[in-house]
């Protein structure tokens, strides 16, 4: 894989992680295009180390917090958004993965998350603050996030749209399903490190040099697209996203009918 690709792989993986438009199925339609499924694993863990880099620097006063006072309320409250994750990926792991290698439904799963945008955004918007959070609002949001772990299934947007049903104001929806990211993706991480172990040639496919350059435009994007979000929801519709996901899904599901994927 050359540097360019890699670039271009980081770049997706950290502007779509924080975006409501999902970066998984971002990440293999562009494994796709540059033909890269033999890396695959390997690549998205390494790229989202990246992004893991980006929201934990962008949220470290507050994580500098959460650490002071472990048993805190939001340390409960993110424990309890992470345990429908937890509980639907360690149940049906085989079948999401078969779902995931397959690519077969993502065409589908970008027309659902811009139903789910499209629905939130006529929403009124809630008060809710942080401070208002109960475990309730936590456990509904971390189940919109256990549905996330489809491909093409936008884990913030869904996380958002979970935050603003249970009447957060939309930057706390935001801050929220941002903060859930951290322990989302270092999960996957650690989950996926054992099946890296088993395949040793991964790193040598994808080549160390490029390795660096995707993992550093994954941490830089992501937190430039942290940062836009949280100021976008302030003002901005989440139709433009819906919009944009429902188009991608169209491509993929006709380049699928006619025998390009």
């Amino acid at each position: 894989m050359s540097w360019i690709e890699a670039f271009v792989l980081g770049l997706i993986q950290g502007l779509t992680e924080f975006l409501p438009i999902s970066s998984t199925g971002h990440l293999a339609l562009g494994r796709h295009a540059f033909g890269l499924q033999e890396a695959g694993l390997f690549l998205d863990t390494m790229l989202h180390i990246g992004t893991l880099v980006a929201v934990v620097f962008y949220y470290r006063e507050e994580l500098y917090g959460i650490l002071k006072k472990p048993f805190g309320k939001v340390s409960l409250l993110l424990v309890v958004g992470t345990i429908p994750a937890v509980v639907v990926g360690f149940l049906f792991e085989d079948f999401f993965e078969k779902i995931s290698v397959s690519g077969a439904t993502i065409g589908w799963e970008f027309l659902a998350t811009g139903v789910f945008l499209w629905f939130a955004d006529g929403m009124r918007n809630g008060r809710k603050k942080m401070q208002d959070l109960s475990y309730t609002d936590a456990l509904v949001i971390g189940s919109f996030q256990a549905g996330a772990i489809l491909p093409a299934i936008s884990r913030s947007g869904l996380t958002i749209v979970g935050g603003l049903i249970r009447k957060l104001d939309r930057e706390t929806a935001a801050y929220f399903s941002f903060l859930l990211s951290i322990p989302a993706i270092l999960g996957g991480i650690v989950l996926q490190s054992t099946k890296l172990l088993e395949g040793g040639g991964a790193a040598g496919a994808v080549g160390i040099p490029a390795l660096v350059v995707g993992s550093v435009a994954s941490a830089v994007f992501g937190y430039v697209a942290v940062r836009w979000m949280i100021d976008f929801l302030k003002r901005g519709s989440l139709k433009i996203f819906a919009v944009y996901v429902w188009a991608l899904g169209l491509v993929v599901l006709g380049a699928q009918f006619l025998g390009k994927w």
